[in-house]
């Protein structure tokens, strides 16, 4: 009975029920009609740029990109990120201990901070108390533990050994030149620029072995210690005097034989003589190495030095001769003309040393 009266007799509505569907059909009209007029565009969900790899951001450059143009690119796609570090302190440690402490932590027990006389007034730590036990014997000097001699030895075998290897032909024909002599007289032998510096070389080489030859020998025969504060001070001062030396040597018989000969003659006499100091170091080489690294004795080290000197004398001598003197056939000359312009030089050249040599030694 009551469904039947439900499904016969109409409910009655209140206005304000009434007046609700006809506004929610009004803006249902109103919207649709929005929607027609003036469609939306619809959003698309936004998603985070995935990372990406140096290689791919390369990758994606044209292939004759630039270094600075790949480094823009990279920088431009991945920012450099700043890493701030934890400053809490470390907890972590062993169950039933205490939390480890911190290596800049040093505390000393007092009786390592403070001595027992620590109050006194005549305890004074700052001072040296010396050590105990004997100071031992020093090491004594040898040219054998020099760097700096060593380095220079072995600098000079190895130019000299490069400058022989280019220049041996140059070294044969004025070796070849030098003792053959033609009918026609001794002719003068064209040198270019490099064969000229390497027996300029040659000739350094051979004030530096014969300065080194005078330290050993005033070490041997005069002192051991001298006033200098270096070692290689007095073989600076010997090589100065050897280099003086030829210098002089070469300007004195250029002035001589200027006056008495013909310019011919005189530059064939310098060739000469700076062809014979040349080999004289390279004659003295050996005896330097055996007297710094074999420990040669230096009586034996003069008698090779003598003999090579005296070699050197007899060739200039043969030299003077074919140069100056074949044709004229005088002995006296040549001999007074040897003795003042190589025997006399090489006296006074000895005394310089042997009294610079006393000088330097310290006298008690």
């Amino acid at each position: 009975m009551f469904h039947l009266l439900n499904d016969t007799i109409p409910t009655q509505a209140t206005p304000a029920a009434q007046q609700q569907p006809a506004e929610s059909a009004t803006a249902a009209v109103e919207t649709a009609t929005e929607m027609t007029a003036a469609p939306s565009p619809v959003r698309q969900p936004v998603r985070p740029a995935r990372p990406r790899h140096p290689y791919e951001v390369l990758r994606s450059l044209p292939p004759d990109a630039t270094p600075a143009q790949q480094d823009s690119a990279i920088q431009a796609v991945f920012q450099p990120e700043v890493i701030e570090r934890s400053t809490r302190p470390d907890t972590l440690h062993m169950p039933g201990h205490d939390a480890g402490k911190s290596f800049k932590e040093v505390n000393l027990p007092k009786y390592y901070r403070e001595s027992f006389f620590a109050k006194d007034s005549l305890f004074h730590p700052e001072l040296n108390g010396g050590r105990y036990g004997v100071a031992g014997d020093p090491v004594p000097y040898t040219m054998r533990n020099d760097n700096v001699i060593t380095g220079l030895l072995l600098g000079c075998f190895v130019v000299a050994l490069l400058s022989l290897a280019h220049a041996r032909s140059f070294l044969l024909r004025q070796a070849k030149n030098f003792f053959y002599v033609p009918k026609s007289g001794p002719k003068s032998v064209t040198e270019t620029t490099a064969e000229i510096r390497l027996q300029f070389f040659l000739v350094g080489l051979t004030c530096l072995l014969f300065a080194i030859l005078c330290f050993f020998y005033s070490r041997e025969y005069i002192a051991e210690t001298l006033i200098l504060s270096s070692q290689h001070q007095l073989i600076a001062i010997c090589f100065a005097i050897m280099v003086v030396y030829f210098l002089l040597k070469g300007l004195l018989y250029w002035s001589v034989n200027w006056i008495f000969f013909d310019r011919k003659k005189n530059e064939q006499w310098l060739k000469s003589q700076l062809f014979i100091f040349a080999m004289e170091g390279l004659a003295l080489f050996p005896l330097v190495l055996l007297q710094v690294y074999f420990n040669l004795s230096m009586q034996s080290a003069v008698i090779y030095a003598l003999i090579v000197i005296i070699l050197v004398k007899i060739l200039s001598f043969y030299k003077c001769y074919l140069i100056f003197f074949k044709g004229i056939g005088v002995v006296l000359q040549i001999i007074l003309y040897f003795c003042a312009l190589e025997i006399i030089p090489l006296l006074a050249l000895g005394g310089i040393l042997a009294m610079i040599g006393n000088y330097l030694k310290i006298n008690y």
